[in-house]
Protein backbone atom coordinates (compact mmCIF):
# COMPACT_ATOMS: atom_id res chain seq x y z
CA UNK A 1 0.00 0.00 0.00
CA UNK A 2 1.47 3.34 -1.03
CA UNK A 3 1.64 6.36 1.27
CA UNK A 4 -1.73 7.80 2.21
CA UNK A 5 -2.89 11.01 0.54
CA UNK A 6 -3.72 13.68 3.18
CA UNK A 7 -6.46 15.15 0.97
CA UNK A 8 -8.11 11.75 0.68
CA UNK A 9 -8.07 11.46 4.47
CA UNK A 10 -9.63 14.94 4.74
CA UNK A 11 -12.35 13.92 2.28
CA UNK A 12 -13.01 10.72 4.22
CA UNK A 13 -13.29 12.63 7.51
CA UNK A 14 -15.54 15.27 5.96
CA UNK A 15 -17.86 12.61 4.52
CA UNK A 16 -18.16 10.86 7.89
CA UNK A 17 -18.81 14.16 9.69
CA UNK A 18 -21.38 15.54 7.25
CA UNK A 19 -23.04 12.34 6.02
CA UNK A 20 -23.17 13.38 2.36
CA UNK A 21 -20.91 14.05 -0.61
CA UNK A 22 -22.45 17.46 -1.25
CA UNK A 23 -22.04 18.60 2.34
CA UNK A 24 -18.49 17.22 2.45
CA UNK A 25 -17.67 19.14 -0.74
CA UNK A 26 -19.02 22.34 0.82
CA UNK A 27 -16.99 21.74 3.97
CA UNK A 28 -13.78 21.29 1.95
CA UNK A 29 -14.72 23.96 -0.62
CA UNK A 30 -14.22 21.60 -3.56
CA UNK A 31 -16.53 19.96 -6.10
CA UNK A 32 -18.68 16.89 -5.42
CA UNK A 33 -16.95 14.87 -8.19
CA UNK A 34 -13.61 15.66 -6.54
CA UNK A 35 -14.86 14.27 -3.21
CA UNK A 36 -16.26 11.16 -4.90
CA UNK A 37 -12.99 10.59 -6.74
CA UNK A 38 -10.88 10.97 -3.59
CA UNK A 39 -13.12 8.58 -1.63
CA UNK A 40 -12.97 6.03 -4.47
CA UNK A 41 -9.17 6.26 -4.68
CA UNK A 42 -8.87 6.14 -0.87
CA UNK A 43 -10.80 2.87 -0.73
CA UNK A 44 -8.70 1.39 -3.54
CA UNK A 45 -5.44 2.43 -1.89
CA UNK A 46 -6.51 0.88 1.43
CA UNK A 47 -8.10 -2.20 -0.09
CA UNK A 48 -11.18 -1.62 2.08
CA UNK A 49 -14.87 -1.02 1.43
CA UNK A 50 -15.64 2.05 3.53
CA UNK A 51 -19.16 3.00 2.42
CA UNK A 52 -22.33 1.20 1.36
CA UNK A 53 -24.71 3.00 -0.98
CA UNK A 54 -28.32 3.05 0.20
CA UNK A 55 -30.34 5.00 -2.32
CA UNK A 56 -28.73 8.43 -2.55
CA UNK A 57 -26.88 8.00 0.75
CA UNK A 58 -23.42 6.64 1.51
CA UNK A 59 -23.46 4.74 4.81
CA UNK A 60 -20.10 4.08 6.55
CA UNK A 61 -19.17 0.44 7.12
CA UNK A 62 -17.83 -0.87 10.43
CA UNK A 63 -14.32 -0.65 8.93
CA UNK A 64 -14.93 3.02 8.12
CA UNK A 65 -16.03 3.78 11.67
CA UNK A 66 -12.98 2.03 13.13
CA UNK A 67 -10.70 3.93 10.76
CA UNK A 68 -12.46 7.20 11.54
CA UNK A 69 -11.66 6.82 15.25
CA UNK A 70 -7.94 6.75 14.38
CA UNK A 71 -8.28 9.60 11.89
CA UNK A 72 -10.02 11.77 14.46
CA UNK A 73 -7.24 11.16 16.98
CA UNK A 74 -4.75 12.29 14.36
CA UNK A 75 -6.76 15.42 13.63
CA UNK A 76 -6.93 16.22 17.37
CA UNK A 77 -3.12 16.08 17.39
CA UNK A 78 -2.91 18.35 14.35
CA UNK A 79 -5.34 20.78 15.99
CA UNK A 80 -3.13 20.86 19.07
CA UNK A 81 -0.10 21.69 16.91
CA UNK A 82 -2.04 24.49 15.21
CA UNK A 83 -3.17 25.89 18.57
CA UNK A 84 0.40 25.81 19.89
CA UNK A 85 1.60 27.70 16.82
CA UNK A 86 -1.15 30.29 17.31
CA UNK A 87 -0.23 30.61 20.97
CA UNK A 88 3.42 31.23 20.09
CA UNK A 89 2.54 33.67 17.31
CA UNK A 90 0.09 35.74 19.36
CA UNK A 91 1.63 35.09 22.79
CA UNK A 92 -1.73 33.92 24.09
CA UNK A 93 -2.00 32.56 27.64
CA UNK A 94 -2.33 29.01 26.31
CA UNK A 95 -5.12 26.48 25.95
CA UNK A 96 -6.59 23.84 28.22
CA UNK A 97 -8.86 20.96 27.25
CA UNK A 98 -10.79 19.50 30.17
CA UNK A 99 -12.95 16.37 30.29
CA UNK A 100 -15.10 15.61 33.33
CA UNK A 101 -17.55 12.94 34.42
CA UNK A 102 -21.23 14.02 34.29
CA UNK A 103 -21.54 14.49 38.07
CA UNK A 104 -19.18 17.48 37.75
CA UNK A 105 -19.79 18.48 34.12
CA UNK A 106 -23.53 19.06 34.51
CA UNK A 107 -23.02 22.49 36.10
CA UNK A 108 -20.62 22.59 39.02
CA UNK A 109 -17.33 22.34 37.12
CA UNK A 110 -18.37 24.47 34.10
CA UNK A 111 -19.22 27.38 36.41
CA UNK A 112 -15.76 27.22 37.95
CA UNK A 113 -14.22 26.82 34.49
CA UNK A 114 -16.10 29.92 33.35
CA UNK A 115 -14.66 31.95 36.22
CA UNK A 116 -11.21 30.49 35.50
CA UNK A 117 -11.42 31.59 31.86
CA UNK A 118 -12.85 35.01 32.72
CA UNK A 119 -9.77 35.70 34.84
CA UNK A 120 -7.55 34.73 31.87
CA UNK A 121 -8.92 36.56 28.81
CA UNK A 122 -6.22 35.13 26.53
CA UNK A 123 -6.89 31.51 27.49
CA UNK A 124 -8.50 29.10 25.01
CA UNK A 125 -10.61 26.61 26.96
CA UNK A 126 -12.48 23.43 26.01
CA UNK A 127 -14.78 21.56 28.41
CA UNK A 128 -16.34 18.15 27.67
CA UNK A 129 -18.66 15.90 29.66
CA UNK A 130 -17.83 12.18 29.38
CA UNK A 131 -18.34 9.04 31.43
CA UNK A 132 -15.34 8.24 33.64
CA UNK A 133 -13.82 5.54 31.39
CA UNK A 134 -13.99 7.91 28.42
CA UNK A 135 -12.38 10.69 30.48
CA UNK A 136 -9.45 8.41 31.32
CA UNK A 137 -9.11 7.39 27.67
CA UNK A 138 -9.20 11.02 26.49
CA UNK A 139 -6.36 11.97 28.85
CA UNK A 140 -4.33 8.84 28.03
CA UNK A 141 -4.65 9.45 24.28
CA UNK A 142 -3.79 13.14 24.49
CA UNK A 143 -7.27 14.36 23.53
CA UNK A 144 -7.65 16.15 26.87
CA UNK A 145 -5.00 17.94 28.94
CA UNK A 146 -6.88 17.44 32.19
CA UNK A 147 -9.66 15.13 33.33
CA UNK A 148 -11.87 14.45 36.32
CA UNK A 149 -13.13 10.88 36.77
CA UNK A 150 -14.02 8.31 39.41
CA UNK A 151 -10.92 7.59 41.49
CA UNK A 152 -11.36 3.82 41.18
CA UNK A 153 -10.46 3.81 37.46
CA UNK A 154 -6.72 3.54 36.78
CA UNK A 155 -4.57 3.70 33.65
CA UNK A 156 -0.80 3.31 33.30
CA UNK A 157 -0.57 6.39 31.07
CA UNK A 158 -2.52 8.63 33.44
CA UNK A 159 -1.53 10.20 36.76
CA UNK A 160 -4.34 10.70 39.27
CA UNK A 161 -4.60 13.17 42.14
CA UNK A 162 -7.38 12.58 44.64
CA UNK A 163 -9.83 15.45 45.03
CA UNK A 164 -11.89 16.20 48.19
CA UNK A 165 -14.33 13.34 48.71
CA UNK A 166 -18.00 14.35 48.93
CA UNK A 167 -20.76 12.63 50.93
CA UNK A 168 -23.72 11.11 49.15
CA UNK A 169 -27.01 12.80 50.05
CA UNK A 170 -30.64 11.69 49.94
CA UNK A 171 -32.81 13.11 47.18
CA UNK A 172 -36.59 13.03 47.48
CA UNK A 173 -39.57 14.32 45.52
CA UNK A 174 -41.04 17.54 46.89
CA UNK A 175 -43.83 16.74 49.30
CA UNK A 176 -42.49 13.27 50.10
CA UNK A 177 -43.12 12.11 53.67
CA UNK A 178 -39.37 11.78 54.34
CA UNK A 179 -38.81 15.45 53.48
CA UNK A 180 -40.08 16.33 56.96
CA UNK A 181 -36.95 14.79 58.48
CA UNK A 182 -33.72 16.81 58.83
CA UNK A 183 -31.48 13.82 58.08
CA UNK A 184 -32.07 10.29 56.84
CA UNK A 185 -30.66 6.84 57.54
CA UNK A 186 -31.01 3.45 55.81
CA UNK A 187 -34.11 2.40 57.79
CA UNK A 188 -36.01 5.42 56.42
CA UNK A 189 -35.81 3.89 52.93
CA UNK A 190 -37.40 0.55 53.86
CA UNK A 191 -40.11 -0.30 51.32
CA UNK A 192 -39.45 2.83 49.25
CA UNK A 193 -39.22 2.79 45.47
CA UNK A 194 -35.52 3.49 44.90
CA UNK A 195 -33.82 4.89 41.80
CA UNK A 196 -30.45 3.11 41.53
CA UNK A 197 -27.28 3.98 39.69
CA UNK A 198 -26.08 1.51 37.05
CA UNK A 199 -24.34 -1.73 38.04
CA UNK A 200 -21.04 -0.56 36.52
CA UNK A 201 -20.69 2.14 39.18
CA UNK A 202 -18.60 1.59 42.31
CA UNK A 203 -21.05 3.89 44.10
CA UNK A 204 -23.90 1.48 43.26
CA UNK A 205 -21.97 -1.35 44.92
CA UNK A 206 -21.29 0.72 48.05
CA UNK A 207 -24.90 1.85 48.35
CA UNK A 208 -26.33 -1.64 47.91
CA UNK A 209 -23.80 -3.06 50.37
CA UNK A 210 -24.70 -0.44 52.98
CA UNK A 211 -28.43 -1.18 52.76
CA UNK A 212 -27.74 -4.93 52.92
CA UNK A 213 -25.61 -4.48 56.04
CA UNK A 214 -28.50 -2.64 57.70
CA UNK A 215 -31.03 -5.25 56.59
CA UNK A 216 -33.10 -2.70 54.66
CA UNK A 217 -35.06 -3.82 51.61
CA UNK A 218 -35.97 -1.24 48.98
CA UNK A 219 -38.11 -1.58 45.87
CA UNK A 220 -35.52 -1.68 43.08
CA UNK A 221 -37.30 -1.22 39.77
CA UNK A 222 -35.57 1.78 38.17
CA UNK A 223 -31.90 2.31 37.41
CA UNK A 224 -29.81 4.74 35.39
CA UNK A 225 -26.06 5.25 34.88
CA UNK A 226 -26.24 9.03 35.44
CA UNK A 227 -27.01 10.91 38.65
CA UNK A 228 -28.71 13.76 36.79
CA UNK A 229 -31.18 11.29 35.28
CA UNK A 230 -31.72 9.84 38.75
CA UNK A 231 -32.56 13.31 40.09
CA UNK A 232 -34.97 13.95 37.21
CA UNK A 233 -36.71 10.63 37.90
CA UNK A 234 -36.98 11.52 41.59
CA UNK A 235 -38.39 14.95 40.73
CA UNK A 236 -41.04 13.20 38.62
CA UNK A 237 -42.08 11.14 41.65
CA UNK A 238 -40.62 7.82 40.45
CA UNK A 239 -38.90 7.17 43.77
CA UNK A 240 -36.13 8.31 46.10
CA UNK A 241 -32.38 7.99 45.68
CA UNK A 242 -28.89 8.71 46.95
CA UNK A 243 -26.70 11.02 44.90
CA UNK A 244 -23.41 12.94 45.12
CA UNK A 245 -24.02 16.52 46.30
CA UNK A 246 -22.83 18.27 43.11
CA UNK A 247 -25.71 17.00 41.01
CA UNK A 248 -28.15 17.17 43.92
CA UNK A 249 -27.41 20.88 44.36
CA UNK A 250 -28.00 21.46 40.64
CA UNK A 251 -31.48 19.95 40.93
CA UNK A 252 -32.61 21.60 44.18
CA UNK A 253 -34.76 24.06 42.24
CA UNK A 254 -36.10 21.40 39.87
CA UNK A 255 -38.50 19.52 42.09
CA UNK A 256 -36.33 17.63 44.57
CA UNK A 257 -35.56 17.93 48.28
CA UNK A 258 -32.03 17.18 49.49
CA UNK A 259 -31.23 15.80 52.95
CA UNK A 260 -28.03 14.61 54.69
CA UNK A 261 -27.62 10.84 54.83
CA UNK A 262 -25.83 8.71 57.39
CA UNK A 263 -23.78 6.55 57.53
CA UNK A 264 -21.49 8.49 55.22
CA UNK A 265 -20.88 7.09 51.74
CA UNK A 266 -18.21 9.01 49.85
CA UNK A 267 -18.13 10.01 46.23
CA UNK A 268 -14.44 9.66 45.33
CA UNK A 269 -12.97 11.23 42.21
CA UNK A 270 -9.59 12.39 40.96
CA UNK A 271 -7.92 14.95 38.72
CA UNK A 272 -6.10 13.24 35.84
CA UNK A 273 -3.26 14.29 33.55
CA UNK A 274 -0.74 12.40 31.37
CA UNK A 275 1.70 10.35 33.47
CA UNK A 276 4.58 10.99 31.08
CA UNK A 277 4.76 14.66 31.97
CA UNK A 278 4.08 17.09 34.78
CA UNK A 279 0.77 18.91 34.78
CA UNK A 280 1.12 22.14 32.83
CA UNK A 281 1.08 25.44 34.69
CA UNK A 282 -2.51 26.04 33.55
CA UNK A 283 -3.60 22.51 34.52
CA UNK A 284 -1.96 22.91 37.94
CA UNK A 285 -3.72 26.24 38.47
CA UNK A 286 -7.04 24.67 37.51
CA UNK A 287 -6.58 21.62 39.76
CA UNK A 288 -5.56 23.67 42.79
CA UNK A 289 -8.27 26.26 42.23
CA UNK A 290 -10.97 23.65 41.71
CA UNK A 291 -9.82 21.74 44.80
CA UNK A 292 -10.29 24.90 46.88
CA UNK A 293 -13.65 25.55 45.19
CA UNK A 294 -14.89 22.06 46.06
CA UNK A 295 -13.63 22.33 49.66
CA UNK A 296 -15.49 25.62 50.12
CA UNK A 297 -18.67 24.06 48.67
CA UNK A 298 -18.44 21.10 51.04
CA UNK A 299 -17.87 23.36 54.05
CA UNK A 300 -21.08 25.21 53.26
CA UNK A 301 -23.00 21.92 53.15
CA UNK A 302 -25.93 23.48 51.24
CA UNK A 303 -27.91 20.24 51.41
CA UNK A 304 -28.44 20.84 55.16
CA UNK A 305 -30.76 23.77 54.47
CA UNK A 306 -34.46 23.17 54.65
CA UNK A 307 -36.01 23.09 51.14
Amino acid sequence: MRGLNPRQIEAFRALILTGGVGAAANLLNISQPAVSRMIRDFQQDLGLSLFDRRGARLVPTSDALSLYAEVERAFVGLDRIAKTATELRTRRAGFLRIAALPALANGFLPRFAGQFAAERPKLDLGVSGLVSHAVVAAVAQGQSDLGFAEASIEHAAVHAERMPAAPYVAVLPRGHRLARKKRLSPKDFAGESFVSLGHSSLSRFRIDQMFAEHGVERILRIETPLSEIACSLVAAGAGVSLCEPFTASEYRTRGIVVRPFEPRIEFEYAALYPAAQRASVLARQFIDGFRAHVAAFLRREPWRERS
